[in-house]
């Protein structure tokens, strides 16, 4: 069966947000906070904040914020595109020029929703998972 597309007022609301990250050489590092989608202008902005820890350096406060168009494309908060979410789950990618950004979202447990990225170049080589449920 394939699932619903999704639109911007699925995401509407406050989540629970764990991300796991794993870099290069092995460093690994965990997420554990909210995730809000909130309404801004014709789109919705893009809260997560929470606790991170990465290797052995103590846990500090972690935020990120993004724009959301109804259309599902993610912009930086300065208003620069970052990528688009496919409707109905898939890859993607973001060209940060000298790193490249691969992503896949997967809506198939909908209300829950993973989101996998690998990113890759000279400054940047790490994978992070984040798992998206409704508190």
């Amino acid at each position: 069966m394939t699932p619903d597309p999704r639109v911007l007022a699925d995401f509407a609301g406050d989540w629970r947000l764990c991300k796991n990250v794993v870099q290069a050489d092995g460093t690994r590092g965990r997420f554990e906070g909210t995730a809000s989608w909130h309404p801004a202008g014709t789109g919705a902005e893009y809260t997560e904040a929470g606790r991170m820890t990465l290797g052995d350096a103590p846990p500090f406060h972690a935020t990120r914020r993004y724009r959301w168009s109804q259309g599902l494309e993610v912009s930086f908060e300065d208003g620069r595109f970052f990528h688009q979410v496919p409707a109905l789950g898939g890859a993607t990618t973001h060209w940060c020029d000298p790193d490249r950004y691969d992503v896949v979202y997967d809506f198939s447990a909908w209300p829950e929703f993973n989101v996998s990225w690998r990113v890759k170049g000279p400054r940047k080589d790490y994978t992070l998972q984040c798992q998206y449920r409704r508190p």
